[in-house]
């Protein structure tokens, strides 16, 4: 939306003069910091109408980061942390891309792909969200949904219709002069859905897409970053904080404050991975699954915390199955749940674990002795004294530990489970020169004392003379 064409004309109104236009959108630069007899002042020069289209004027409430650069781009990618106006920026932009002068009159764009990770993400969030599309729209400009159709149809004949990354090739056939793309860092199909958008995007003198994301170190998103033609504008979640939750901005400061996933998820980073690192970005990004099959086996692996309070260490909790028939080569692991508590004292963390098993119907509880000794076997004993329980001791250091778990993923051998952030954090940390984050990387040792639990030691037997089933 520029300040010249597309002032919203409501009911009938007159449109707010030129020269007040430029003026509205220049107070933007000052007056939302100004005093409040300020504020009053400037609105109380405003007339009806003006005071009307005030909440629709985007150039006047947007942040910086929420503005699309100048130039002769193909391709905006905004990109923030958790929070930072992302969808809001996104809906304006397609706003000013299909709105004209008037309502009924035309717009720079006719025909627009809205691509979300899933149809039901596109709908409840890019058009009936609280920054959506409808929400942002006004009344006599606001575009029906078409349900059965999937699509929004403007007044002024504008459309604009979904598709889900999920079906790459349901964009094979329409054609656009514009996209606005939502989340693409986590799309199990991205590079597919993407490049199918490119063809696409052939109608017009000059399509062009707007992507919103939350970065992820994914090859689309670094590929697409490194084109000449894209332009970016950042933002952390602190730069919304008008708009946002003080409780949740004082919980995730304090949760997640200088940790990799807080980076990326608040600051809005796009994080490389560590030197050396023994789980890369794309490891991770391949090994990621939605659902898993019949399992042989399950266990919960625990790293006791051995202090207790708000300075303590977590105590990791992984939950982590098997399929495991057929030769040592064939099975396949898979990570279920971090389960991981912060803050916790023993007969706190051992309670977590047990409703982790009877969670997941776990066969067995793994825990590692090296700190507590026989204390941890005590605690989780006088929580469930029947549980299936096996304590093992690290006689070799954590790089050493997890070197041969790592390979297991290099293989294509474990899969990952949704929900995983915290783990996946401290595992790209993991170097073969030792962690390279703060703390002890507790949930990283209980995926590999579950993961030797489940994969390694049974291999192992396995090969053995006259062994071949666990």
């Amino acid at each position: 939306m520029t300040a010249e064409t597309n002032m919203p004309e409501l009911h009938g109104e007159a449109m707010p003069s030129t020269s007040t236009r430029r003026g509205l959108i220049s107070g933007a630069n000052w007056i939302g910091s100004a005093a409040p007899s300020v504020q009053e002042k400037f609105l109380n020069k405003l007339d009806e109408g003006e005071l009307r289209a005030l909440p629709y004027l985007f150039e006047f409430w947007a942040i910086a980061h929420q503005l699309p650069p100048e130039g002769a781009w193909r391709s905006w990618v905004i990109m923030g942390g958790r929070g930072a106006g992302k969808t809001r920026a996104g809906a304006e932009w397609v706003r000013a891309a299909v709105e004209g002068a008037r309502p009924m009159d035309v717009g720079r764009c006719r025909r627009v792909a809205l691509v979300g990770e899933t149809i039901e993400q596109v709908r409840e969030v890019m058009i009936f969200g609280d920054s959506g599309i409808l929400a942002c729209s006004p009344e006599d400009r606001r575009p029906d949904w078409e349900a059965t159709r999937k699509r929004l149809v403007w007044p002024n004949g504008a459309i604009a219709t979904v598709h889900s990354a999920f079906d790459p090739e349901g964009l094979r056939g329409p054609q656009f002069d514009a996209a606005w793309v939502d989340e693409i860092a986590k799309w199990k199909k991205a590079q597919e859905t993407w490049d199918m958008l490119q063809f696409a995007l052939r109608l017009g003198t000059r399509p062009q897409v707007c992507v919103t994301t939350t970065p992820r170190n994914v090859g689309v998103l670094k590929d697409l970053l490194k084109s000449p033609s894209t332009v970016v504008t950042h933002a952390p979640t602190e730069a919304n904080r008008a708009n946002l939750a003080e409780s949740f901005l004082e919980e995730v400061r304090a949760r997640y404050r200088g940790t990799r996933l807080g980076r990326q998820e608040l600051d809005g980073v796009l994080l490389a991975d560590a030197e050396g690192a023994l789980w890369t970005s794309e490891m991770l990004e391949q090994a990621r699954v939605q659902n898993v099959p019949q399992l042989d086996r399950i266990v919960v692996a625990v790293d006791p915390a051995t202090t207790s309070g708000a300075s303590a260490d977590e105590c990791g909790i992984v939950v982590a199955g098997v399929q495991c028939s057929g030769p040592p080569q064939d099975w396949r692991a898979y990570v279920l749940a971090d389960c991981t508590v912060t803050g916790e004292g023993p007969n706190g963390w051992a309670r977590a674990a047990i409703a982790a098993m009877e969670r997941f119907g776990a066969d067995r509880l793994v825990a590692e002795v090296n700190q507590g000794g026989q204390m941890v076997q005590e605690v989780i004993r006088q929580v469930d004294p029947l549980v299936p329980y096996k304590s093992v001791h690290a006689s070799r250091g954590k790089v050493a530990r997890a070197e041969p778990v790592a390979a297991l993923y290099e293989q294509g051998r474990v899969k990952h489970m949704p929900d995983l952030d915290g783990l996946e954090d401290q595992m790209t940390r993991m170097t073969r020169r030792g962690y390279e984050g703060g703390g002890s990387p507790d949930r990283v040792d209980a995926l590999v004392w579950a993961l030797h639990e489940l994969m390694i030691e049974p291999a192992a037997k396995w090969r053995q003379p006259g062994v071949r089933s666990l």
